[in-house]
């Protein structure tokens, strides 16, 4: 357009030079014909952004890898006279995201609506927007840009795997797996009502089910009280393997998904193997979860039940990047003191530094039951092996489950430990 402007300048200023070289009005006439010309072509182009408003609509601020986000946009013509084109260019962070449109002409009170699905291929917090609105006049001299600065955010939740098992430690006070036993005597930990039988503690009688059946019903008890599980996941910056074929967004941000499976990247491993765990525990073992990791932000949840506590974990995990200057070792001395005994710690890692397992131990010795999910950086292409970490682990009784490059998280997962 610069171009075709240029062009009808200099057409101007040739035909105002023949016009005072020949004294004829005609050259004049002509002259303000074209400066009307590019008036009125720059307030044409002015005016086909003005009175127009846009309005986008996220079906839902949170996504997953391997899904879709789904957006509506909607250009609105509020002005009395027609607009003839408008393009809308998107600026989103997202990756693949792609809602610029070419928008066809819109008359008087017009509308126009498209629909966008972007595949979410990396995880992370995402700025959705700003929009610039343009369009020109009908002769291609001018274009007039307008910048729409609403911004909104979304979080794109890491992709996990369905576990059909995970083998716990087994315990007295379960941090494990629950033996499910009914117990003859008094326990903490109530498991359900039934009808009395002669000998029965008159102390185990449930006076509100006795009320509400007009008999009487009595407590049972199981061996087990549930205790919590604790998810630590190790996000230290020298634990990070990657595949030479990972691609992140500016170098340093997202990991951007280029194919099926997850991205060959100990993080991205170590992210979606404690996401499904978290998924595990919650929702299919209906379990009090808490977690730990720097991200490299500290992010401790106290242990709960539910789907938020599901949210939070995931949203945690969806920003984390392995950038962490401490250690697991440092993480473990700082962040277990307060558990209880009989805990079942669940660490997430790609560390090959053995210090950590002499905190491990001093847990165990505690009563706190560590589980170990080995990522092996040497399948991603480190340098060094993880033959003696798990020989260490092996020696110290810490059950192990290792995942390599390439392996099935479900499977892995649910294989008998080291």
């Amino acid at each position: 357009m610069s171009n075709r402007r240029n062009a009808v300048y200099g057409l101007l200023i040739l035909i105002l030079l023949t016009g005072l070289f020949t004294g004829r009005a005609f050259f004049f006439n002509l002259a303000y014909l074209f400066v009307g010309l590019l008036v009125i072509s720059f307030l044409w182009s002015w005016i086909s952004v003005r009175w127009v408003s846009i309005s986008r609509r996220t079906r839902a601020r949170r996504a997953q890898v391997g899904r879709t986000l789904d957006e509506i946009f909607e250009v609105r013509n509020h002005a009395w006279i027609p607009k003839l084109w408008l393009e809308v260019r998107d600026h989103s962070e997202l990756p693949g995201h792609r809602a610029s449109h070419v928008v066809p002409p819109l008359g008087i009170r017009g509308r126009y609506r498209w629909y966008v699905e972007t595949p979410c291929l990396a995880r992370g917090e995402f700025r959705l927007g700003p929009l610039t609105l343009v369009s020109g006049d009908p002769f291609g001299l001018f274009l007039s840009p307008r910048r729409l600065a609403a911004t909104s955010s979304v979080i794109v939740y890491p992709a996990t795997v369905d576990i059909s098992y995970f083998e716990l430690p087994l315990g007295t006070l379960s941090g494990g797996e629950a033996r499910r036993r009914r117990a003859h005597f008094v326990t903490t930990n109530a498991a359900g009502v039934r009808d009395y039988a002669p000998g029965d503690s008159f102390n185990r009688i449930h006076w509100r089910s006795t009320a509400r059946k007009d008999r009487l019903m009595v407590k049972e008890f199981e061996i087990d009280p549930l205790v919590d599980i604790w998810l630590f996941v190790d996000f230290s910056a020298d634990t990070l393997v990657e595949h030479p074929s990972v691609q992140r967004v500016n170098q340093t941000g997202p990991v951007i998904s280029t194919g099926p499976g997850i991205p060959h990247s100990t993080e991205e491993y170590g992210v979606v193997a404690a996401a499904s765990l978290a998924k595990y525990f919650i929702e299919k073992l209906e379990r009090a979860v808490g977690f730990v990791a720097y991200t490299p932000y500290r992010e401790v949840f106290q242990p709960e039940r539910g789907n938020r506590q599901l949210g939070r974990i995931l949203q945690a995990l969806a920003v984390a990047r392995s950038f962490s200057d401490y250690s697991l070792a440092q993480m473990l001395t700082l962040e277990t003191p307060y558990l209880t005994r009989g805990t079942t710690l669940v660490i997430v890692t790609a560390s090959l530094d053995s210090r950590w397992i002499s905190q491990a131990q001093t847990l165990s010795r505690r009563g706190i039951r560590p589980v170990c999910v080995l990522i092996d950086p040497r399948s991603f292409g480190g340098s060094q092996s993880s033959d003696e970490m798990r020989a260490m682990l092996r020696l110290a009784k810490i059950p192990t489950m290792v995942i390599r490059m390439g392996d099935d998280l479900s499977a892995a997962l649910a294989q008998k430990p080291l």
